[in-house]
């Protein structure tokens, strides 16, 4: 069975769906059951987006892309210092 992927405004909407069969007094397998995830994804999701609206996920996310993608400059930038330093000593 292939994996599905949610997207963030899913999970945050299927946390709140638990959030509330949580609230009527159901277990925490019941919910996960009824919402169609498994316990694991469960914790792992209101580990990563508990307690965030939806427009902060959405920021959060465009964060961390921008993130990865200042760190692949600065590590690109620093290669081309090394081997400008090394050719700079005459050691090639």
């Amino acid at each position: 069975m292939p994996r599905k992927r949610f997207q963030t405004e899913e999970i945050i909407q299927k946390l709140r769906e638990a959030e509330v069969l949580l609230s009527q007094g159901k277990d925490v397998a019941t919910a996960c059951r009824q919402i169609g995830v498994t316990d694991n994804t469960y914790y792992r999701c209101q580990k990563e987006y508990d307690g965030i609206r939806t427009d902060q996920a959405k920021r959060l996310k465009e964060l961390e892309k921008e993130n990865a993608r200042l760190k692949k400059l600065v590590a690109e930038a620093e290669l081309d210092k090394a081997i400008l330093r090394e050719a700079a000593s005459g050691n090639f």
